[in-house]
């Protein structure tokens, strides 16, 4: 259990960094719901430059080789449950990093996500 309980941090932790990463190099590129055809082409090719967005595309592959490796040893309903400690990350760091607003609301939501996810990690325990 321990080292599911790691290499999920880590890929998490990798999954919460690509997340970030790619919505803060989208916010630079700018929205492209209002453009024209051209205009997202332009930002597509933009996309392929970005470093932002090329290392949250790598974070993302990290989170997804780690993630096979967890699903080889662990039940689903144990592993996908700690996918969810990823909502404290990405409240914590889009306040931090993307400057985002994060409500007592969204708080108090990802506090009942994590006693959830607790209580179902310990279940597999057994």
């Amino acid at each position: 259990m321990l080292k599911t309980f790691i290499v999920m941090l880590m890929a998490v932790s990798a999954g919460t960094i690509g997340d970030l990463l790619l919505a803060k190099g989208m916010k630079e590129l700018g929205d492209i719901s209002a453009m024209n055809l051209r205009g997202i082409l332009n930002v597509a090719f933009q996309a392929l430059t970005t470093p932002k967005l090329i290392i949250g595309t790598a974070m993302l592959a990290v989170f997804f080789f780690l993630w096979l490796a967890v699903l080889s040893w662990e039940d689903l309903s144990v592993a996908l449950p700690m996918q969810a400690l990823n909502y404290v990350l990405v409240a914590f760091l889009s306040q931090w990093f993307l400057g985002e607003t994060v409500t007592p609301m969204r708080w108090a939501g990802t506090v009942l996500v994590c006693v959830g996810v607790m209580l179902i990690t310990r279940s597999g325990a057994h």
